[in-house]
C-alpha cells in the first residue's frame, strides 16, 4: 500500500500555466502573492500527506457505527478533523467578515484536491459544510447568517444537504417532508420539520459541536411541484441566548447505509420531527428554496469533478510504485527478471491513466478560475465567465467521474491479482470512485443538463463562444515543433462543432430527441476540451524554466499519447451522435424480454 504524495508541481503547473490563475489578479483587491499560494501548496500537501492520508485505510475497514441514536466516525478522525479546522483550510475562500480568509476559490480547490486524494470519505464532511455556508450566506437572512455562518467557517460547526426521501430521489418534484409554522413560538418565526430524509452523507458525528443541517420540505399551503419546496436551517443542538448548543432538536438517526465504498464516511437515513417537531428557520422565500440549494449543488457538482481527479491521482500513484517494485517476467536482454513497468502493455496503462489525469486536472482549475471570474469580474467578461462556468460544470461532474471509472479500474489491473486482495488497499479507490458517477445529480443528469439548458438553452451561444477560443489558440501552435497535436484537436474540434449542429437540430424538433444522445455529447466534448488543454500544457511546458527536463519531458510525453490513444475517442462519441439518433428513439420497456 503506496503513501499519498501531494502533486505539488503538477498542480502549480495547471494553475499557473493551463487554468492561468493570474486572470483574477485585476479583480482582487490584492494581486495574488505567489509565494503565499507556494507556502499554502505545500503546508496542504504535508496536511494530506502526514495527517489525513495515514487514516484513509483504517477508517475504510472500521465504517461508521450507530449507538443509542448517535453515530461515531472511525478512530482518529476527530483528531484529524480537529487538526483541518486548526489550520484554518476551511476558511480559505470563505467572506473575511464571517471569518474567512478571503481567498480565491480556486485555490481553496487546489488545497481539497489533496485533502481528498488523501481521504475521500473524510473529504466530505468539510466540502458539505462549505457547501451549506454558500447556501446561507446567498439566501438567508443577515441574523441567520451571523448566527451560523462564523462557527461554520471555523469548522465548530459542520454542514449537510438534506434533499433524497425515500420516494424522491433526482425527481425533487416529489418530495414529502413537511414544515408547519410554529405556533407555540410564532414571535421566532420558527417551524416544525417532519419526515425522513435519506442518503445524507455525514448526517451526524462526533467531530463538530453542532451540525446544522439544511433540509428542504413543504409547508401547508405550497403549491405542487418544484416550485412548493422550501429551505430550512435545521441544527442538531438548538442554541441557547448565548448562541452555543443547548437543547438537542427532535431530529434522529434511524441508521447508518452499509455501502459499497467510502465507508468511513457516514451515509445516513434522518428522521425530523418524530415527537413534537424538528425546529427549523426559513431560508429565503417560502416556496423558493430549490433555488437556494442549487446555490450549494451547483458548487457541489465541480467539487465531486474535483474528486474523481484526486481518486484517480491516488490510484496512479499506487499503480506506479507498484508497477516499479513488482518483479514479473524476464527482461528484453534476458539479463535478469523485469519490473513489470518495463513491459509495453503496463507502460500503456500507466500513460493512459497519467493522460487523462493530466488533462482532467486542467479543466478542473480552468473552470475553477471561470467560477472565480463569474463572481468577481464585472460587465460582459463576467457575464462570460457565467456562461462558461455552466457549460464547463456538467462536462467536469459527468466526464471527469466517467474517467476515475477506468483509472481507478486500471490501478486494479497493473496490480494483477493482488489489486483483487483488499489488503493491498487499491480495491478501495475504485470502491469510493463508483459513487461519483451518482451523486449530486447522476451523469445522465448532467448530459441532460449539457445538452437541453446549456446548450438548447441558449441556442448553442456559450457552446459557440468556447468553440471559437479553441480554435484561435490552435491556430496560433499549428507553426509550433508539436503542431501535429494542435492540428488533431482542431479537427475534433470541427466533428464536434457538426455533432453540437446535429444536436441543436434534433432538438428544435423535438427537445426529448436530445436526452438520447446527450450522454455521448457530455463524454465527446469532455474529451475535445481535455485534448485542447493538453496541446495547452504541452506548448507551455517548455517555456516554464521552474520544470525539470524531465517533468517537461513527461508532459510532451502525456501530450503526445492523449492526442494518439484518448482523443480518438470523441470521434467514436460523434458518431453515436450523428447515426444513433434512431436506433434510440425506437427504445421502449418492450424493447428488454427474457
Amino acid at each position: 500500500m503506496s503513501d499519498y504524495k501531494y502533486p505539488y508541481k503538477d498542480i502549480l503547473f495547471s494553475l499557473h500555466n493551463v487554468a492561468r490563475l493570474e486572470r483574477l489578479t485585476p479583480h482582487l483587491a490584492e494581486p495574488l502573492d505567489q509565494e503565499l499560494i507556494e507556502a499554502i501548496l505545500s503546508e496542504a500537501g504535508k496536511l494530506s500527506e502526514q495527517v489525513i492520508a495515514p487514516l484513509n485505510w483504517s477508517g475504510d475497514q472500521e465504517g461508521s457505527r450507530v449507538e443509542n441514536g448517535e453515530v461515531f466516525e472511525p478512530k482518529g478522525y476527530k483528531e484529524m478533523y480537529q487538526a483541518y479546522c486548526d489550520g484554518g483550510w476551511g476558511a480559505l475562500s470563505n467572506d473575511v467578515k464571517y471569518g474567512g480568509q478571503g481567498l480565491p476559490s480556486t485555490i481553496a480547490t487546489a488545497v481539497n484536491e489533496g485533502i481528498q486524494a488523501a481521504n475521500l470519505a473524510f473529504s466530505l464532511c468539510p466540502l458539505l459544510a462549505h457547501g451549506a455556508i454558500e447556501a446561507i450566506q446567498s439566501h438567508a437572512s443577515d441574523e441567520l447568517k451571523d448566527t451560523y455562518i462564523p462557527k461554520m467557517v471555523t469548522g465548530q460547526w459542520a454542514g449537510t444537504m438534506n434533499l433524497t426521501e425515500p420516494s424522491a430521489g433526482s425527481d425533487l418534484a416529489a418530495i414529502s417532508c413537511k414544515a408547519f409554522p410554529n405556533s407555540a413560538d410564532l414571535a421566532a418565526e420558527t417551524y416544525l420539520i417532519k419526515g425522513q430524509k435519506i442518503f445524507i452523507t455525514w448526517g451526524d458525528h462526533q467531530m463538530s459541536e453542532n451540525i446544522i443541517h439544511l433540509v428542504l420540505a413543504r409547508l401547508p399551503d405550497a403549491p405542487a411541484g418544484v416550485k412548493g419546496i422550501s429551505l430550512f436551517i435545521v441544527p442538531k443542538f438548538l442554541l441557547d441566548a448565548e448562541g452555543n448548543p443547548a437543547e438537542r432538536n427532535d431530529i434522529s438517526v434511524v441508521s447508518v447505509e452499509h455501502k459499497l465504498g467510502i465507508h468511513a464516511s457516514p451515509t445516513c437515513v434522518m428522521s425530523y420531527g418524530d415527537k413534537t417537531g424538528a425546529i427549523g428557520y426559513l431560508v429565503g422565500k417560502p416556496n423558493d428554496g430549490l433555488k437556494a440549494m442549487f446555490t450549494m449543488m451547483n458548487n457541489a457538482r465541480q467539487d465531486v469533478g474535483l474528486q474523481g481527479l484526486a481518486i484517480s491521482e491516488r490510484a496512479y500513484q499506487q499503480a506506479l510504485q507498484y508497477a516499479k517494485e513488482r518483479k514479473q517476467g524476464m527482461k528484453a536482454d534476458r539479463s535478469g527478471r523485469a519490473a513489470i513497468i518495463e513491459h509495453p502493455d503496463v507502460l500503456r496503462m500507466l500513460m493512459t491513466m497519467r493522460s487523462q489525469i493530466d488533462a482532467m486536472r486542467s479543466l478542473i482549475y480552468v473552470a475553477a478560475v471561470e467560477n472565480d471570474l463569474s463572481h468577481i469580474s464585472k460587465g460582459e467578461e463576467q457575464q462570460a465567465a457565467i456562461a462558461r462556468t455552466a457549460l464547463l460544470t456538467p462536462i467536469v461532474k459527468g466526464w471527469i467521474t466517467e474517467q476515475a471509472q477506468e483509472v481507478t479500474s486500471l490501478a486494479i489491473q497493473i496490480h494483477g491479482g493482488m489489486g483483487f486482495i483488499e489488503e493491498t488497499g487499491v480495491a478501495q479507490h475504485a470502491r469510493d470512485a463508483r459513487i461519483l458517477p451518482i451523486y449530486e445529480g447522476t451523469n445522465g443528469i448532467q448530459a441532460i443538463d449539457l445538452i437541453g439548458r446549456k446548450l438548447l438553452g441558449d441556442n448553442g451561444h456559450a457552446m459557440a463562444a468556447l468553440f471559437s477560443e479553441m480554435e484561435n489558440e490552435l491556430d496560433g501552435y499549428l507553426d509550433s515543433e508539436k503542431h501535429d497535436n494542435a492540428a488533431k484537436i482542431k479537427d475534433s474540434v470541427e466533428v464536434a462543432k457538426q455533432a453540437t449542429e446535429k444536436c441543436l437540430s434534433a432538438m428544435k424538433d423535438n427537445p426529448v430527441l436530445g436526452t438520447g444522445l446527450a450522454y455521448s455529447y457530455m463524454m465527446m466534448m469532455g474529451y475535445v476540451i481535455g485534448g485542447w488543454l493538453q496541446v495547452r500544457a504541452q506548448q507551455v511546458s517548455t517555456t516554464d524554466e521552474s520544470l525539470g527536463d524531465q517533468q517537461v519531458n513527461s508532459w510532451q510525453q502525456s501530450a503526445d499519447f492523449y492526442c494518439d490513444h484518448i482523443l480518438p475517442r470523441a470521434g467514436y462519441y460523434a458518431k453515436t451522435i450523428e447515426h444513433g439518433q434512431k436506433s434510440v428513439q425506437i427504445l421502449n420497456e418492450d424493447s428488454f424480454i427474457r
